[in-house]
């Protein structure tokens, strides 16, 4: 049996790699104040800073950019959009949105109030920060076996049913939707299983409180569960997605990781009434519901997305190509989080630079001495991204101190993947060279994408 993992596609078209030297390297990243966000993309050798709005698009999606119907109501396009999302999701009411954190801007503008508290598995930066904006609280319960990184439990992204369950008896009433994040990204992108999206169903139902998912990494979600949970072995992806929403009253979705698209999103809801109001508020903010701060074309792009994200050969090529980066990362010693996920590989920074203390942002080095040592652009998932209290101003360490490289879709090879497990390499050997860093300037909600650093 052959081993080796092949990408299930030819390139068609590719895109030239600036290639800088390390002295330029050390200058370019002081002039962006030690941030990775600051960088221009053309001086970034591989860029894994996201997989949102990178992945690279097939012919088919090319060709229909091409039947883009830009009428402003009523298009054509918007038909088949809706028609698709309807046909994976479920939900009775689609609403276009120009990216995910539109979707979570509607969708916490009318359920957040202040005293509120929504709950998930793990908040990521704009669902939280679109929670806190409102003056609610965004809770993360992850489940216990995401406290250690290395435990190699196959659904680490689970929600703790438990602390949720203890947590709706004593305060519904402050309650206005139980969220659940597939997969769970700043958890390290991993999995939720079918039976604790069950689970969660059954005690939102009880309760009488709506159970939304951000659905951003369905496909691999449904993919994981697939492989990795008892009776769903010969399930196809497409089903399992479709039994996964069938237990939520709603979800949000930023197409621009699970549909392949460059650009846009959606809010669903089986509620008539609220969506009448996200409606107003996207017409508000957006554009008319049928299109929602789209063109055509990008409708037309991501109802094709949405199908073959939903192939089994793409899917086992994307989860296998990430193992092969952490298993070489994990040989030889590296702290990687296990398992791994779909869409990224996690460095865990507590462990790979433990001299550096959590309110020095070990993540932020080691995301900075990446791009030093190979060009490769990441992002921290620890203190400097959520550190902060909304409420207090007050920092404190975060739960992990992570570094995600996130792959996006259909864009590198199994070349330039060894050339970032090299560079790690590279870097682990030097780990104890490598300081810690304070913040020079940074605002208060998302301050990772502007905030300005410099060296200890």
């Amino acid at each position: 049996m052959i081993k080796a993992i092949i990408e299930p596609f030819r390139i068609k078209m590719v895109e030239p790699i600036k290639l800088t030297t390390r002295d330029e390297r050390e200058q370019l990243i002081e002039t962006a104040c030690f941030n990775p966000f600051l960088l221009r993309a053309e001086d970034v050798i591989i860029d894994l800073l996201t997989d949102s709005g990178t992945s690279a698009m097939s012919s088919d999606a090319w060709a229909a950019l091409m039947r883009g119907d830009e009428s402003y109501a009523g298009a054509r396009s918007w038909y088949r959009f809706r028609d698709t999302v309807q046909d994976v999701f479920g939900f009775s009411h689609v609403i276009p949105t120009h990216q995910g954190r539109a979707a979570e801007h509607i969708l916490f503008g009318i359920m957040a109030k202040p005293g509120c508290i929504i709950p998930n598995n793990t908040h990521f930066d704009t669902t939280r920060a679109n929670i806190e904006y409102n003056g609610a609280e965004a809770l993360d319960l992850p489940c216990k076996e995401a406290a250690d990184p290395g435990t190699p439990h196959p659904f680490k992204g689970n929600i703790d049913t438990e602390a949720l369950e203890k947590l709706v008896a004593e305060q519904a009433d402050k309650i206005p939707l139980i969220m659940v994040t597939i997969t769970n990204n700043s958890g390290g992108g991993q999995p939720v299983s079918m039976a604790n999206i069950r689970e969660v169903s059954r005690i939102a139902r009880a309760a009488g409180i709506p159970f939304y998912i951000d659905a951003c990494r369905f496909a691999e979600n449904a993919h994981f569960i697939k492989r990795r949970e008892e009776g769903y072995a010969d399930t196809a992806p497409i089903d399992i997605a479709r039994e996964m929403f069938s237990y939520a009253d709603g979800c949000t979705m930023s197409a621009k990781k699970d549909a392949f698209a460059n650009i846009g999103g959606f809010l669903c809801t089986n509620d008539a009434a609220l969506a009448h109001q996200e409606r107003n508020i996207l017409i508000l903010t957006e554009g008319f519901p049928t299109y929602g701060g789209l063109a055509g074309r990008d409708l037309e792009a991501i109802a094709v997305g949405l199908h073959e994200i939903l192939d089994e050969h793409y899917l086992d090529y994307r989860l296998l190509s990430t193992r092969y980066v952490v298993k070489h990362l994990d040989d030889a010693g590296i702290p990687v989080l296990l398992p791994a996920g779909g869409h990224a590989v996690y460095l865990d920074a507590r462990r790979f630079l433990p001299h550096i203390e959590p309110l020095q942002y070990p993540g932020q080095a080691l995301a900075v001495e990446l791009y030093i040592e190979a060009g490769i652009r990441c992002v921290e998932i620890g203190t400097l991204m959520f550190g902060l209290d909304p409420h207090t101003g007050e920092e404190h360490p975060a739960r992990q101190e992570l570094v995600r490289l996130a792959i996006p879709r259909r864009v590198y090879t199994q070349s330039h993947m060894d050339y970032v497990i090299e560079a790690i390499i590279l870097v682990w050997e030097r780990r104890n060279e490598i300081r810690g860093m304070r913040i020079v300037e940074a605002p208060q909600f998302l301050r990772h994408f502007t905030a300005r650093l410099e060296r200890l």
